[in-house]
């Protein structure tokens, strides 16, 4: 697992690194260890699957503050997926520009 920073403090974007071989392929998914490690709380509080009938539905927004906080996963297993994290702390500063970056 290679876990590469994003703009905002606390979340990263998690690219697999798959081992193969000539019976296929095998790749680490989770590791609490690696997770902890980047300050992520690795303790597995819930595990959803959420399939969408159609192309760009909109699934829910989620506050959490403390003590409820809860560090969140979120895999596309097909398809693709535009998942937005909003960082609403007091210390925050805005760091985006309206601008995608590649």
């Amino acid at each position: 697992m290679r876990f590469l920073a994003t703009p905002l403090d606390g979340a990263w974007v998690i690219e697999f690194e798959p081992i193969r071989d000539e019976r296929g392929s095998f790749m680490r998914t989770f590791d609490a260890q690696a997770m902890q490690y980047h300050g992520c709380n690795p303790r597995v509080a819930q595990c959803n699957v959420s399939l969408n009938a159609r192309r760009d539905t909109l699934r829910g927004m989620h506050y959490q503050a403390e003590p409820h906080a809860e560090s969140k996963l979120v895999r596309c297993t097909r398809g693709a997926i535009f998942d937005v994290a909003l960082d609403l702390r007091p210390r925050s500063t805005p760091t985006w520009d309206g601008r995608a970056s590649s």
